[in-house]
């Protein structure tokens, strides 16, 4: 019987822990789905680490990894991936808002032969009206930027062994799950959900966390922005031509600016568009810094006694 791996990461998700462990057992065990669930604690400073350690201790196909501090999310799913032994593999958040009853049909979708089973949200929720907006313009602008359409996806998805170890060649340190589970291609096919509502402890995505998320991302998967500063280039120096023209045409009218305005409308323009490429620029170069010291993903501080 082929195994089916969980990956969930969790960081101060304490309450969230009994609810999810006990709503897998129920779906995956009444359709007699062979599991390991691996949960990947990334630094929390509540006791979420402890409650994985008792479920650990009380079932012999869960697992627990626990990072040395916060590495974030995606560095969470990482360890996930190279610590599963199953045969296909789920990521899905540990809040219960990917819902576990989802999972036989993702799973019975990979015994017909897809290798990817994508998780769509048909709706969001009750998702701040903000969160909303800022989610789906950073969807809209990676997909105009990747070629893919990620306007509705989610880290929610089942991946064959092939896909996962296709995925765990690649060296890139900060990688995007998302964009690079479209990258790889393979048969693949998307499936509706329901976003549950979060039962227990509160949301740690922030308006601030989250325009970092965007960035970093749009940055890691896209080299797109650096076209722009080109773009820019091309409006600041069509925008200074016509200024020049402008003021030769009013100085022949008799019209002409005083010069300091000019100056001062000039400068204000191109330090600007310089300031936005530098920043474009500067970002790109703190990723491949970020890339050349090559540090690990996730540095993991502790494991349950009998980890796969």
């Amino acid at each position: 019987m082929s195994l089916l791996s969980i990956i969930i990461p969790a960081y101060n998700e304490e309450e969230s822990i009994e609810h999810i462990v006990t709503a897998l057992h129920r779906v995956l065990d009444e359709e007699r789905i062979l599991y390991e669930v691996i949960f990947i604690d990334d630094g929390s400073t509540d006791g979420t680490f402890e409650k994985i350690k008792e479920k650990c201790n009380s079932s012999e196909n869960i697992f627990g990894f626990r990072f040395s501090r916060n590495f974030g999310k995606e560095s969470a799913i990482w360890a996930g991936l190279q610590n599963a032994n199953g045969d296909c593999c789920i990521v899905m958040d540990s809040d219960l808002q990917h819902p576990p009853e989802t999972i036989p049909e993702m799973y019975r979708l990979w015994e017909e032969g897809y290798e990817i089973v994508e998780g769509v949200k048909s709706g969001r929720g009750r998702e701040p009206v903000v969160n909303k907006l800022f989610s789906g313009l950073f969807y809209s602008i990676i997909s105009s930027m990747s070629g893919f359409d990620m306007r509705t996806s989610s880290d929610f998805k089942l991946l064959d062994r092939r896909v996962v170890n296709e995925l765990l060649q690649l060296k890139e340190r900060n990688a995007f799950f998302r964009g690079l589970s479209f990258w790889v291609g393979f048969k693949s096919i998307k499936i509706n959900y329901e976003v549950a509502l979060r039962q227990f402890g509160k949301t740690k995505w922030s308006l601030s966390s989250l325009t970092k998320y965007a960035i970093g991302n749009i940055v890691n998967f896209s080299t797109k922005p650096l076209q722009l500063v080109t773009g820019i280039g091309v409006i600041l120096i069509t925008a200074s031509i016509a200024v020049i023209i402008q003021t030769i045409v009013r100085y022949f009218m008799g019209h002409s600016l005083e010069g300091f305005t000019t100056i001062i409308l000039l400068l204000l323009l191109i330090g600007g568009g310089l300031m936005i490429s530098l920043g474009i620029i500067g970002l790109y170069i703190a990723k491949i810094y970020d890339e050349v010291k090559q540090r690990p993903r996730f540095i993991i501080s502790e494991s349950t006694g009998d980890t796969p």
